[in-house]
């Protein structure tokens, strides 16, 4: 599960790590939850990359209301090409989402722990996503107007995270980025946790 994470760097952070041509506009966020409207990067129609603002969510075209993005934060790795909501997505609008970490909890309930998640060597980086985009059939919400979204994809955690959660976000290192991107790769071999060496732990 990956249900909250810090984006903290500016769109001169993300552009240059990222490589696209320019990022909109947006409200810096350490603490990023489902709903808001955050950066994804993904390929254009030329197969170039951009940057694009999205709702965390997923709702594929067929969803009735906006809301249903709301049980769509996550996608598992080992179901996103057979689940109704995010195949799709998988075969044709993969994304990377920045972020300067991740959160997860542990313990009892009411005594809980916040952990921060993020990496030693990269202070930003990319977790595996997937786009949609959804137009109100009712016309009611959004007034008609398109809304694009996205999920986060999960896979095991890592040793260095088992003992807090069983799930970590898929992440996605530089040089995997268009093997991830581009609609023509076959990405499977990408959706593996990620090395337990290289996790940076600490208490939030």
């Amino acid at each position: 599960m990956c249900g909250r994470y810090d984006l903290s760097d500016n769109p001169a952070a993300i552009k240059a790590k990222f490589s696209v041509p320019r990022v909109p506009d947006f409200t810096v966020n350490p603490d990023v939850r489902p709903t808001q409207v955050n950066p994804i990067v993904r390929l254009n129609r030329d197969g170039q990359r951009e940057c694009a603002l999205a709702r965390w969510g997923l709702v594929p075209v067929w969803a009735k209301e906006l809301k249903f993005g709301n049980r769509c934060i996550n996608a598992r790795a080992e179901t996103i090409d057979s689940a109704p909501s995010f195949r799709t997505a998988y075969r044709k609008r993969r994304c990377l989402v920045p972020v300067n970490s991740f959160f997860e909890w542990s313990g009892p309930a009411g005594h809980k722990i916040k952990w921060r998640i993020g990496l030693q060597d990269e202070p930003l980086f990319a977790l595996a996503g997937l786009w949609e985009w959804w137009k109100d059939p009712a016309g009611v919400e959004n007034a008609g107007e398109s809304v694009e979204t996205y999920t986060i994809i999960t896979t095991d955690a890592n040793a260095a995270l088992a003992p807090i959660h069983n799930r970590m976000p898929v992440i996605v290192a530089p040089e995997r980025y268009m093997a991830w991107l581009d609609a023509k790769e076959d990405p499977r071999a990408l959706l593996a946790p990620f090395e337990s060496d290289r996790i940076s732990l600490a208490k939030a």
